[in-house]
């Protein structure tokens, strides 16, 4: 089960560096200046890559949880 483990960190890794980038995006769009309305268009773009980045977070926790449990 210390593979499920690794393999859960590894996963739940790749969606920390996701909702980073989408920070980073939405920092940026907020930096440049742009108006309201293309702001929120903006964001409106990045929030469903921040949910995915986020599912696959907690989905790679949950598997790191199963595999303490199992082993």
């Amino acid at each position: 089960m210390e593979i499920l483990v690794w393999a859960g960190a590894l996963v739940s890794l790749l969606g920390l560096v996701g909702l980073i980038w989408c920070i980073f995006k939405v920092w940026k769009a907020r930096t440049s200046g742009l108006s309201e309305d293309a702001l929120r268009e903006a964001v409106r773009k990045v929030v469903p890559l921040n949910t995915g980045a986020l599912f696959i977070s907690v989905l790679g926790l949950m598997m790191v949880i199963v595999g303490i449990m199992l082993g």
